[in-house]
């Protein structure tokens, strides 16, 4: 007999069918027992009244896992108003040794140090799942979105010669005697596959060794990147986050709307046209000094909170960043130097994404690295393709953790990441 999912048993009333899972709680009642079994799909209500079959279901601890054949009995207040009776149960497995708090409980109390401790089994938790499930629909989304606009997905390297584009903020290692260092980005990759397919994007992690330890910083985090040739200036490079965003979230109800009804969300609708500010104008409505080089976390809360009441959006641009604080491949706006083609979007009061347009001539790389008084050897052969004709570019980058932590209101970024690595973890 095939093993179905809780999911299904709906369709199924009066037969028998096979099921199998973990043991998610046992009622031990003096009449009757019900045994609560987990699946990927949900969970499944066994009903008990075998004395031989009770008797073995006590000795079963909570997650050890168990297979149940039953029939499909209707009943309106089981889960999906279905569940199983006149079970066999047999165990797959030795008992569970019980994990140190209760994973059928509505939620999750351990401290989150306990949690990211205890991983394998926190994960289980229906809320912990959930909101791995809708990462992995976001991905979805992105994937399709961009493939539907005849984007190429390219894979980069993680391991790279030279630690170029902040300094010392990388991890070092040794590759075969030679120094080497973890990529922080796909950046320059994807620049120069624009030059191969114009239009490409990777899903990938990146590796910072920045020692931040707040609740919205990973050292390895999972990056979405996006790099497109051909364009006029950033704002189509805008157009395309945009649409990728709304693509996300379109996939996310659609993939994963029991994930979302679990955690209670109501997913931010998207704007035909995300509300844009120029960096200036933000520093102003932010009550910030107009000198400031960058904004503050307390500066993108007060302009997410100006985006929602001023315009009703979830998300807002910030366009023309100081050029002194963009990396040096960013293209400068030609009618205001000073200022960048670059952008920032905020998602609900904090920067979700940066991106903007690419410097594409050669000569201007070795204008700008010489501006910064950078020297040239380290960036040779990312260089060199300008020297073989480049379209004007510009791409973006989505970090996914952070994208789903805002989206479900996770208070720390490390509550929606699997197996977090920061400043501190390393294991599990």
């Amino acid at each position: 007999m095939q093993r179905i999912l809780s999911s299904h048993l709906s369709t199924r009333v009066g037969a028998t069918v096979r099921v199998a899972g973990w043991v998610h709680r046992r009622r031990l009642l003096r009449s009757v027992a019900f045994l609560i079994v987990r699946d990927a799909a949900g969970l499944t209500q066994v009903v008990v009244t075998d004395p031989a079959v009770r008797a073995a279901v006590t000795a079963l601890p909570e997650e050890t896992v168990v297979e149940v054949v039953g029939t499909v009995t209707a009943n309106g207040t089981a889960p999906a108003g279905v569940e199983l009776t006149g079970p066999a149960v047999r165990p797959l497995g030795p008992p569970a040794v019980p994990p140190p708090f209760d994973l059928y409980r509505p939620a999750l109390t351990a401290t989150l140090p306990t949690q990211l401790d205890h991983a394998p089994v926190a994960l289980r938790h229906p809320s912990r799942a959930a909101a791995l499930r809708i990462a992995a629909a976001a991905v979805a989304g992105f994937r399709a979105t961009l493939d539907a606009r005849d984007f190429v997905e390219v894979h980069t390297p993680k391991v790279v010669a030279t630690s170029t584009e902040s300094g010392a903020d990388v991890f070092a290692l040794d590759w075969f005697g030679r120094p080497a260092y973890l990529a922080q980005s796909p950046q320059f990759y994807k620049q120069l596959m624009v030059g191969v397919f114009e239009r490409v994007y990777e899903v990938g992690p990146v590796f910072r060794a920045e020692p931040h330890d707040t609740v919205r910083h990973l050292a390895q985090y999972t990056s979405l990147d996006v790099e497109l040739g051909f364009v006029d200036d950033h704002r189509d490079v805008m157009a395309v986050l945009r649409d990728t965003l709304a693509g996300m979230l379109a996939e996310v109800a659609r993939r994963a709307d029991g994930a979302v009804a679990t955690l209670g969300l109501t997913l931010p609708g998207m704007p035909v046209e995300i509300p844009a500010v120029h960096f200036t104008e933000a520093l102003r409505i932010a009550g910030a000094p107009p000198d400031e080089p960058d904004l503050a976390p307390a500066h993108e809360r007060t302009l997410g909170e100006w985006a929602r009441t001023t315009h009703g959006s979830d998300f807002l641009f910030v366009t023309g960043y100081p050029m002194a604080k963009r990396p040096f491949y960013t293209h400068p706006d030609p009618a205001r130097p000073a200022y960048s083609n670059g952008f920032d979007l905020l998602f609900r009061g904090l920067e979700l994404v940066t991106g903007g347009q690419r410097l594409h001539r050669h000569p201007d790389y070795l204008a700008a690295l010489a501006a910064r008084g950078e020297p040239v050897e380290p960036y040779a052969g990312y260089l060199d393709a300008f020297r073989h004709g480049m379209p004007p570019h510009g791409g973006f980058a989505v970090g996914l953790e952070r994208f789903v932590a805002r989206l479900v209101g996770a208070a720390n970024v490390r509550e929606v990441t699997a197996f977090p690595r920061d400043l501190h973890r390393l294991t599990p």
